[in-house]
């Protein structure tokens, strides 16, 4: 893990500039100590970042118990815009509305995410449309295109032989995760119409049958163990 992502910082340090150069050596040691935290991404247009509060804590005690993590059980919250998300393989993004990254916030992703980091976004239900727009401008040459469901994300730990399980129904339509893809690895998963972090919430939240709840988790699960791994 300790190796991963020293790399990560090595190779975006290569396109720093120099101010930020002495800012990430500043980070470095806490960078290897949060080599299997997640953080929660706050971003900017008025769409609300911090729902779903119970989610991200019960995955990461989920994930600790079942897969071999030793992940922090308070998540962090992070900006887009700031330096800080180097210091975590995994951010968590979720909102039922408005996404707006600026220059400096899609610059700043972007070189996260093609130095090694990785995206979860969780549509919480009414996000879609912002996030698809605001993506582009992160990856201007980039479409979100559907992962198959052979793909490793959902048999690394557990195993989701359709693909992205069904956790709330909104509009009746169907789980679709989608991705963007840098060198041909995963960098990027949108997870819509799926609902994953409302199956993660303490369970009188939604009241969402056990077993509903444990196919989320270990979807969760499964995305956790990938970000850490690749």
């Amino acid at each position: 893990m300790k190796n991963k992502f020293l790399s990560l910082w090595e190779r975006y340090l290569l396109k720093a500039n120099r101010k930020a150069f002495f800012s990430f050596l500043f980070s470095l040691f806490s960078l290897v100590l949060m080599a299997q935290d997640i953080a929660i991404l706050k971003y900017k247009g008025g769409g609300d970042w911090y729902s779903n509060p119970t989610a991200v804590p019960n995955l990461i005690a989920y994930c600790n118990d079942n897969i071999n993590t030793t992940i922090n059980s308070k998540p962090h919250t992070v900006e887009v815009g700031s330096v800080d998300i180097f210091q975590y393989p995994l951010l968590h993004m979720t909102g039922h509305g408005n996404v707006f990254f600026d220059e400096t916030d899609a610059e700043n992703l972007s070189n996260y995410l093609i130095s090694g980091g990785f995206l979860h976004i969780d549509d919480n239900y009414g996000m879609e449309p912002y996030i698809t727009k605001e993506l582009k401008k992160v990856f201007p040459n980039n479409d979100l295109v559907e992962i198959p469901a052979n793909h490793e994300i959902f048999n690394i730990a557990f195993k989701f032989p359709q693909g992205l399980p069904k956790i709330h129904e909104h509009d009746g339509k169907r789980p679709q995760a989608l991705g963007v893809f840098y060198e041909d690895r995963l960098v990027l998963l949108f997870t819509f119409e799926s609902d994953l972090g409302d199956g993660w919430e303490d369970p009188e939240v939604h009241n969402d049958p056990a077993e509903v709840r444990e196919k989320a988790l270990k979807m969760g699960a499964n995305i956790v163990k990938y970000a850490f791994e690749n």
